[in-house]
């Protein structure tokens, strides 16, 4: 390198510097510091105790770890494909030609500004077994609403229905990708006599396959983390009747900040980290054939 070519290298450096500097020390160095915890025994207020991988080992056995496991691999199965079918679905609909389309576009991504510690606040005098608005619509037509919140059998469907509150966002980036859709495609079919469901598999879908697998992954990162509602409507580690709404991120945060086990959380972070990675992989894995590009 030159001497202005040196310069030029240090100046650009010098400018990105306070980024590296967060980067550093905000990310990267918690995270190799958190890989080293989870093979010790550390409480936080004293120096940790290399123990190999105890904290993984007692994993196995822990049926507090497996409990949350389930229930937040349970929700995931339901309010991932039911809030991108959801999403899915509005997007369409607000993509029609109508008068007020862009009202309605603002009335069903207001919900999602609504900050996660208001929005659970709503939802439990929603889901009142008494008093709540969902069972006194319910009532109106002749149903006995369950007790949503104090009923293990229904504390998974009601953390769901909670999930579909905040799919604005998810509505916003399908509602971009449909209008990047060529129209040429769709007079085409009408000249061929194909009707609505022909092309909204043939056309719109192949054309936003990059979008739905993109929502697919943020998807899955996201229900597997879902933590403050269920924190906030369950009472953090409790979990509601028989911790069946104890979530794997509710007790990884209970178990560091509460407990104070941090080699046995940063374990359980890793964990998560290694579940996400393979489930993000199988996705790719699964729908790389499906995902049509552009270019």
């Amino acid at each position: 390198m030159t001497r202005i070519e040196r310069k030029r290298m240090l100046t650009g450096l010098a400018f990105i510097s306070p980024w590296i500097i967060g980067f550093v020390g905000l990310t990267l160095y918690p995270i190799i510091m958190s890989l080293h915890y989870s093979f010790c025994d550390y409480d936080i207020l004293s120096e940790p105790v290399f123990i190999g991988t105890l904290n993984y080992q007692d994993m196995l056995i822990d049926k507090v770890f497996w409990k949350s496991l389930s229930n937040t691999f349970i929700y995931a199965v339901f309010a991932l494909p039911l809030g991108m079918a959801a999403s899915l679905f509005f997007a369409v609909l607000l993509n029609c030609r109508i008068k007020g389309k862009s009202l309605f576009r603002v009335l069903f991504f207001l919900p999602s500004l609504v900050p996660m510690v208001a929005t659970a606040m709503i939802w439990l005098w929603m889901f009142n077994g008494k008093f709540g608005l969902l069972n006194n619509m319910l009532e109106m037509i002749g149903i006995n609403g369950p007790s949503w919140l104090n009923d293990e059998l229904w504390t998974k469907p009601a953390m769901v229905l909670t999930s579909l509150w905040g799919i604005g966002n998810t509505i916003v980036i399908y509602l971009a990708a449909l209008q990047d859709v060529p129209r040429e495609l769709y007079e085409s079919a009408d000249i061929d006599g194909g009707n609505w469901w022909h092309k909204f598999r043939h056309i719109t879908c192949p054309m936003i396959s990059p979008v739905i697998y993109f929502n697919l992954v943020i998807g899955i990162i996201g229900s597997l983390q879902v933590f403050a509602q269920p924190y906030i409507m369950f009472g953090g580690a409790t979990g509601g009747p028989n911790r069946s709404a104890l979530f794997y991120t509710v007790y990884l945060y209970e178990t560091a900040f509460s407990y104070n086990k941090m080699g046995y959380a940063s374990a359980m972070a890793w964990v998560l980290f290694i579940i996400i990675l393979l489930l993000t992989w199988m996705a790719t894995k699964a729908t790389r054939k499906h995902i049509h590009y552009g270019g």
